[in-house]
Formats: structure tokens, C-alpha cells, sequence
């Protein structure tokens, strides 16, 4: 008995976008996007497709799962990037449908035979190193500043960089007003990704050559020449020192919450009185309600908006470690909410430590600090309430008894 065929879609199937993209870098193709060309989204559920795009016709395989979607065209009708309007019909060719696409290396496509189709020069601009657009139609989505931001940290290590032409085609969009009218939402989502990229400052680097970092983050915007002093800095400015911190996020393996918090943990930095510089007593204070705006602003995720919150604030406590009195360590374990939230314990230590090697020369530079508040936490998880509750003590009197206690075990650990 034969086994029974795997269904295909109608029409003419093209595999496209980042898929042929990444295989032509030699790099792992994580998913296939397809596009299907002269069918009809009646005929595609006739095969067994399930519809899933609400806007556009976009169909899920029954099998594989793979996203095919009908070739469609675009048109800009209002501002913003909810400002459009889709058509999908049989007519519409392979060729318009790639030229909606925002980067020429995403506008890519193979037939079943592995024939490339390549009408936009993107191989060429794989070749080259270069990120650009496909079209002028690249204005009419302020997302797609986002994206390029992103596809330049993702690929900065194989020498990527955005082409001149559309670095300047996004400075006129930032002074047309169109990134302002970006959702939260759709923000956070690219933030988000390029946070996690292998070279996070590339994104933030892009966003302020074309001028929308100072719309989108205007806290992080504002570091750029605050001084620091050298002896602590030697890359002096602050926003520089963040963006080398975040590449330090990510050459630990930070996850998500603590390059979130690296971000933000020196946004008070830019409240620094000019009298007082290049020192900054008391930015980390100053810096919380800053923290705060952005996660408010942004939607931030629960994990991500409280870890910043509490590396905004403590940071500097984490340096401090080694110097720290037993009460203050455990004081500070204790806002971090340690013994509820063990993971806040290893969060706070990466993003302590990131900030720490992001500055010039002190890349490589050990972290003591980690090991110190670790011992220092698996010595308070060993204090016991039980005995505190059997001598009749009641909720106050409890929780400092097991705070002096907890003092002590630290203190005998320190010894």
C-alpha cells in the first residue's frame, strides 16, 4: 500500500525571504516561509490549508505547519504601520510580490528546481555586505527602520552594514514624523528580538545615525556625551558605555529580562546635575523612574519591567559586593526579593556583571562579585523559621529574627 501524498498547495510555490537568505550565508535555516503564486485562497483550502492571516491570505500546511502565503501587493493609505492595504490575487506576479519586501537579501526567492529568483540585486548585496532597501516603497513602513536596525546587529559580525542610500531614506522618515506613529507593541517585539541578537549595540547604533533612537528611547539617546570618569571608564561616554555593556548581555548569554535591564541600568546618568560630573552620585535612584517610563511606555513584559527596576536601583550594590557589611547583603538579597525569586539572584549577577565588562580594556576582567553573593545566598537559604515560630514569636518579630539570623550566617561565611 502506497504512502499517501503530502498535499501541495495550487499554483506555482516559491521559497523565499530569510530562508534562501541564510542558506546562501552558509548559516542554519531555522524556518521556510513559501509564497504561492496563481491560486486563489478557495483552491489552498481545498487542498487542506488552514487560513490563519486576518489581513492578508496566509495558510498554514496541514502537515508541516510551514506558512504559505498567497503573493499579495501593498499600498500605503494612511500613516503609521497599520496604514495599509493588501491585494492577493491570482494575477499577481512573484516579482511584485518580492518587491514589497524591505531589504533586498529578504527579497529572495528559489523555485522547486533551486533556481534562484533574484530581481532586486540581493545575492549581490550578500556578496557585499550591504543591507538595503528594494524600493522606495521602504518609506511607507516605519517597522522597516526596526528591522534593518536588527538585521545589522544579527549579522555585524559578518561585516553587514547598512548602504548610505537607506540610512538617509530613514533619517526622511524620522523627520516625516513616521516613527512616532509605531505602536508599543510592535516596538518591544523588534526591540525585544535585537536585544537578543549576537551584537546588540549595532541595532541602537543604526536607530541614532537616522535620528529615531531619540524618538523611540530618548532616555538611552540622552547618554550620548555624558562624561564619565576615565579611571572607571575609559570609554568615558555613558550611552557608549551601555551599548558596550549590552554586547557583554550577550557575550554571556544573558537571557531576554537581563539585557532588558542592562539597557536601562544607567538611565540616570543623564539627570547627572552638569556640576557634579563626570561623577554621578546617586544616578541609580534617578535612574528608576526613568526604567519605569520606558517599561510603561514599551509594555514590557512583568520579568523584564521588574528586573530592570531592581538593576536600575541596586547595580551599584552588586560592585560594592566584596565591600558590603553582612546586613547589607542581605538586606539587599532581600529587595531583590531573593528567597521568593531565586532566579532574580543569577539575573542580577549577569547584569552586574555585563556592566562591569562593558567598559574599554575591562572586557576580560574577573567577577568576584558573583561568587561572593551566591555563598552569601546559599548561607541565608539555610536559616530556618521554624524554630523562631516554636518560641512564640508572631509575623514582625519572625521576619527579624530570621533577618539577624540570616546576617550571621553571611557574616560567618565572610570570615
Amino acid at each position: 500500500m502506497s504512502a499517501t501524498k503530502s498535499p501541495t498547495p495550487p499554483g506555482r510555490t516559491y521559497l523565499v525571504g530569510g530562508a534562501v537568505r541564510d542558506r546562501l550565508l552558509g548559516l542554519p535555516v531555522k524556518e521556510r516561509d513559501w509564497v504561492v503564486v496563481g491560486a486563489t485562497p478557495e483552491a489552498m483550502a481545498e487542498r487542506g490549508f488552514r487560513p490563519v492571516g486576518r489581513e492578508f491570505p496566509v495558510f498554514l500546511h496541514p502537515e508541516t505547519g510551514e506558512e504559505y502565503a498567497l503573493a499579495r501587493t501593498e499600498r500605503k493609505v494612511a500613516a503609521g504601520y497599520h496604514g495599509f492595504t493588501f491585494h492577493a490575487s491570482p494575477a499577481v506576479t512573484l516579482e511584485q510580490d518580492l518587491a514589497r519586501r524591505d531589504l533586498t537579501i529578504n527579497a529572495m526567492a528559489e523555485d522547486p528546481q533551486g533556481r534562484r529568483i533574484d530581481p532586486y540585486g540581493g545575492e549581490r548585496d550578500l556578496a557585499e555586505r550591504r543591507l538595503r532597501h528594494v524600493s522606495p516603497a521602504f518609506r511607507e513602513d516605519p517597522v522597516r527602520i526596526l528591522r534593518l536596525a536588527r538585521f545589522a546587529a544579527r549579522f555585524h559580525r559578518l561585516g553587514f552594514a547598512p548602504s548610505p542610500d537607506t540610512l538617509e531614506l530613514c533619517r526622511e522618515m524620522v523627520a516625516a514624523g513616521e516613527v512616532d506613529a509605531l505602536v508599543p507593541e510592535r516596538v518591544w517585539q523588534e526591540l525585544a528580538r535585537a536585544l537578543m541578537e549576537a551584537v546588540p549595540s549595532a541595532f541602537f547604533r543604526v536607530l541614532r545615525d537616522c535620528g529615531a533612537l531619540a524618538r523611540l528611547l530618548p532616555e538611552l539617546d540622552r547618554l550620548f556625551g555624558v562624561p564619565q570618569p576615565p579611571r572607571h571608564h575609559p570609554e568615558v561616554d555613558s550611552g557608549e558605555h551601555v551599548l558596550l555593556a549590552l554586547d557583554q548581555a550577550a557575550r554571556l548569554e544573558a537571557p531576554l529580562a537581563v539585557r532588558y535591564a542592562v539597557l536601562t541600568h544607567d538611565f540616570g546618568k543623564a539627570e547627572t546635575p552638569p556640576e557634579e560630573l563626570p561623577r554621578h552620585r546617586g544616578h541609580e535612584e534617578r535612574g528608576v523612574p526613568l526604567a519605569e517610563a520606558v517599561s510603561e511606555r514599551l509594555q514590557v513584559p512583568k520579568a523584564c519591567r521588574e528586573l530592570a527596576r531592581l538593576v536600575t536601583r541596586y547595580h551599584m550594590h552588586g560592585h560594592r559586593l566584596l565591600k558590603l557589611r553582612p546586613a547589607s547583603i542581605v538586606r539587599l538579597l532581600e529587595r531583590l526579593d531573593a528567597f521568593r525569586r531565586p532566579e532574580r539572584v543569577d539575573g542580577f549577577l549577569l547584569a552586574c556583571e555585563a556592566d562591569a565588562r562593558g567598559r574599554t580594556g575591562f572586557e576580560d576582567r574577573p567577577f568576584p562579585q558573583a561568587a561572593c553573593l551566591r555563598a552569601a545566598y546559599d548561607a541565608c537559604k539555610a536559616v530556618d523559621p521554624r524554630p523562631f515560630v516554636e518560641q512564640g514569636l508572631r509575623g514582625p518579630e519572625i521576619a527579624e529574627a530570621v533577618h539577624e539570623a540570616r546576617v550571621r550566617a553571611v557574616a560567618a561565611v565572610n570570615r
